[in-house]
């Protein structure tokens, strides 16, 4: 039979390598309508003058020609508002997931270990599953998600990896792992080591002042989070041996123009990022001891700008599908990890959008 007489299905079947049909699609569900609380986004909009502002820096940008290929001025940008000292070489990607990309075809494939705790951000197992590694996870505390110290090391002198992940804080528990553990996985590690800085701007800890300390490690931050998660900028730090390597994979003009334009334009007025963090993190609290008075939810401390919290007794989707028939929109955990058993994970909105949220909830649990 011709090749082009077999059903697409059945080359699929064949041809795909067997880690990728295992595989899910990463699944962002529709907002439309919704008090969106599922993604860990900045809530908070722009000023208006400064949006007319960043309109005008726009129309300067010649779209007709390919943007600047090592992102210069943003790297110089980024150098001034982080504190990156200039040692120390920066890579772009589009989005950490890019980023994360990169590390996994630089030091995973086949023969190669990466290794993070369990729960943690699934894009550090799905990439590597899918680039043939093989994946270790290493299973948090169940009651409180700490690191168990003694489990990491001995999986890592067990598993010798490649590439470690933490991230820190971690996604989805918030919470952020003790110093100590940190760096004794730092000290352990035979491979790199990456610091996933996600929530680096509500927890305020950092370990890029450590960089000269730690060959392995390697800081990964985003600008999502602090309030540009449209324009899909990640980026890496460490020592120019890691970044030229990770650079030579990265896929030309990765950082478009109108991206680049745009972080540096928003860099250039960092306070107000830095303003709206604030309140956030003081809207993360006044929300945790909102939410800590329903007594059928318990709530864990967060170091980032959301909150995990499980249904005791059950019945979280359907709690999840309950608020989201009420206008709300939050992201169920549920059945992702043996941990997080009839666990949501709420974004922490502005002040309406969170009182919106409480009220649904008043509903629902009082008529459960």
């Amino acid at each position: 039979m011709a090749e082009r007489d077999i059903p697409a299905s059945s080359l699929a079947q064949r041809l795909v390598r067997e880690p990728v049909r295992a595989l899910s699609a990463y699944h962002v569900a529709d907002s439309d309508g919704l008090i969106k609380l599922d993604a860990m986004e900045n809530p908070y909009g722009w000023p208006e003058g400064m949006l007319d502002d960043w309109l005008v820096r726009l129309r300067s940008v010649p779209v007709n020609r390919y943007p600047d290929a090592g992102g210069r001025a943003l790297k110089t940008a980024l150098r001034e508002k982080l504190g990156i000292a200039p040692r120390f070489e920066l890579l772009l990607g589009n989005g950490s997931d890019e980023i994360i990309q990169l590390l996994v075809l630089c030091l995973g494939g086949p023969g190669r270990v990466v290794m993070a705790p369990n729960p943690t951000f699934v894009m550090y197992s799905m990439l590597s599953t899918a680039m043939g590694a093989e994946f270790v996870s290493v299973p948090l505390d169940d009651d409180t998600f700490a690191l168990d110290r003694d489990a990491m090391l001995e999986a890592i002198e067990r598993h010798q990896p490649a590439l470690t992940f933490l991230a820190y804080p971690n996604n989805p528990t918030g919470n952020l792992f003790e110093l100590r553990d940190v760096e004794a996985i730092l000290e352990a590690s035979p491979g790199l080591v990456v610091l996933d800085e996600a929530y680096e701007p509500f927890a305020r800890k950092t370990f890029l002042h450590r960089l000269d300390e730690f060959p392995n490690l390697l800081v990964m931050r985003t600008l999502s989070k602090l309030g540009l998660a449209g324009l899909r900028l990640g980026l890496a730090v460490g020592d120019a041996a890691w970044i030229g390597e990770l650079d030579k994979l990265r896929l030309p003009y990765n950082i478009n123009a109108l991206s680049q334009a745009t972080a540096e334009f928003a860099l250039a007025h960092y306070p107000v990022f830095e303003e709206q963090a604030a309140s956030i993190r003081a809207e993360r609290a006044r929300l945790h001891q909102a939410l800590s008075r329903f007594a059928a939810l318990r709530v864990w401390p967060s170091e980032a700008n959301f909150l995990l919290v499980r249904v005791e007794g059950g019945g979280a989707r359907a709690l999840a599908e309950a608020l989201k028939a009420r206008g709300v929109l939050i992201r169920v955990l549920d059945g992702s990890a043996p941990a997080l058993a009839q666990c949501l994970r709420v974004s922490v909105g502005t002040p309406e959008e969170n009182a919106a949220l409480l009220a649904a909830l008043e509903v629902c649990l009082g008529a459960a």
